[in-house]
């Protein structure tokens, strides 16, 4: 998949818009925005901006740098490393050289045991990360000199490579703190383009140029994160003047198609949405009501109607355009199956046309976050092609802090997706072991034959051998799904048009500072007049 670069705002898409260009309240290049600063409007907001806790393990984190980085297709180059890693035949030993001369920015040289604490410090049981099985193979880290680390595997991890893009941290500060409360969660140092200069939670994340960074001082100065959560909100700003740009859904983004001074950018993404089907609700829990609501949704009238075509039907994690992706296991859209399937498991239509079993009602809620209106519009769908088939979904909007605690049990909106690899997209999703462990496998799904291909998958180096094992996992989704997922979604950006860089990668779920056209904003120059 590529990214591609289109004018207007088609209005096809989710997505996020990046402010660039207003510090004071400009309208968008009005006399007197400054030149030297990006603004990136965006719906989230990191809890915490320490690697240590998985603020971005996925690279692009601004403030720090990995061993590697993506280019803007996706391929790893060097960061912090001075190259790709040697790798040793039997794929379980990488040997990183590192850099020399980089300094983080309080001034401090950076060096192999700065890598060697931000590793071992992740895997610490102690450390609240919930990303950490996401290194299970590292069986060891070590420092040979100032200069080089090895990495040694307990098997041939073969996306290993592509988790070294993680942000490394100062041993010489945050070594010197509680890793889960201390202050380098919230005022971090890194070896990273830009300094964090200010952080008002819920409001925004001021940034400011790295005047030291060993790839050159940015010429954008200053770069803000505004955090505006709610959809109409966002437009609302954005219309005003108050903001460049704003993170808008299709049908708020339409508004601005004509708009001369600004650019779209589409990127390809791996952003799925899906609903979670707790395995300990009595209704969701029973195989049967997943099967059937998998073929009871319509996907293609949901990229249709609420996407508008930027996007397209999902059935599993993998995007279908993905070599990963297992040819026949699509789903077509059939109501009259999925009213079989019930009628054979017993759960009969009742007088209003909602089905019941043994005295249970085929009910149950299903929440989106609040303010999201593609969320909303999935969630409202679903219901309502649920319905069709005699089950009751009742949508409910609210917090994840609301959220959170209801998820064993009630159904969820969710997203997710990740472009690097297909063990980083279905192992923290679907191994029963991670079970309620936060945001990992949310419906609580347990199959053990999907259990032992995730882990066949990940412990293989042999290409061949990975792809079977995923064909198992995406077939079993088929015969006992633990979700329904009904897209995958285009990314739409809008920037205001001064600046020479912008482009965009094939993103995951996470879109906020680290993706989007800003994913490589310290390269960006001005426009010549």
């Amino acid at each position: 998949m590529t990214a591609r670069t289109v004018r207007g705002v088609a209005g096809a898409t989710l997505a996020a818009a990046l402010i660039t260009g207003v510090t004071a309240c400009s309208t968008p290049g009005a006399t007197g925005a400054a030149t030297d600063a990006v603004v990136v409007g965006t719906a989230t907001e990191p809890e915490s901006l320490s690697p240590l806790l998985g603020y971005g393990k996925d690279g692009n984190s601004k403030i720090f740098d990995g061993l590697l980085s993506h280019d803007a297709d996706m391929k790893l180059k060097p960061a912090l490393a001075e190259a790709l890693p040697e790798v040793s035949a039997d794929g379980r030993t990488y040997t990183y050289k590192l850099r020399a001369g980089v300094k983080f920015s309080d001034g401090a040289p950076f060096s192999a045991k700065d890598v060697v604490f931000t590793y071992r410090t992740i895997l610490d049981a102690k450390t609240n990360n919930a990303s950490k099985t996401e290194l299970d193979a590292i069986e060891g880290v070590e420092a040979r000199g100032e200069d080089t680390v090895v990495f040694t595997l307990k098997y041939p991890y073969a996306p290993f490579a592509e988790r070294t893009v993680l942000p490394i941290a100062p041993e010489h500060i945050a070594g010197r703190q509680d890793v889960n409360s201390g202050d380098f969660t919230t005022r971090p140092v890194g070896t990273g383009p830009y300094v964090l200069a200010g952080w008002s939670k819920g409001e925004k994340l001021s940034f400011k140029a790295n005047p030291g960074y060993w790839g050159g001082e940015p010429a954008v100065k200053r770069f803000t994160m505004a955090v505006v959560k709610d959809d109409d909100v966002r437009a609302t700003r954005l219309r005003s003047g108050e903001l460049d740009g704003a993170i808008l859904p299709p049908n708020l983004a339409k508004g601005f198609e004509k708009d001369p001074a600004r650019r779209t950018y589409a990127a390809k993404t791996f952003d799925y949405r899906n609903v979670t089907l707790p395995t300990h609700h009595r209704v969701t829990g029973d195989v049967s009501v997943r099967r059937a609501l998998d073929i009871a949704v319509d996907r293609t009238a949901m990229v249709d109607k609420l996407l508008e075509g930027a996007g397209k039907p999902a059935f599993g994690p993998v995007p279908a355009d993905s070599p990963w992706f297992t040819a026949g296991t699509e789903r077509r859209h059939d109501l009259d199956r999925a009213k079989k399937i019930l009628d054979e498991a017993g759960w009969k239509a009742g007088e209003d046309g909602i089905r019941v079993k043994d005295g249970v009602r085929a009910s149950f809620p299903l929440w989106y976050t609040s303010g999201d209106k593609i969320r909303q519009d999935h969630a409202l769908a679903f219901a309502s092609d649920a319905k069709k088939a005699g089950i009751e979904v009742r949508t409910e909007a609210g917090t994840w802090e609301v959220i959170e605690p209801r998820m064993k049990t009630d159904a969820v909106l969710a997203g997710g997706g990740s472009p690097a690899d297909p063990d980083f997209d279905q192992y923290l999703l679907l191994t029963s072991s991670l079970g309620g462990d936060g945001f990992n496998n949310m419906a609580w799904y347990d199959n053990r034959t999907v259990d032992r291909a995730l882990d066949e998958a990940r412990r293989s180096g042999d290409p061949a051998v990975r792809k079977a094992a995923y064909d198992t996992v995406q077939r079993e989704l088929v015969r006992d799904p633990g979700y329904v997922f009904l897209t995958h979604i285009d990314h739409l950006y809008v920037v205001n048009d001064r600046w020479e860089g912008p482009t965009t990668q094939v993103e995951p779920h996470d879109h906020g500072l680290g993706s989007g056209p800003w994913w490589n904003v310290e390269s960006w120059k001005p426009k010549a007049k």
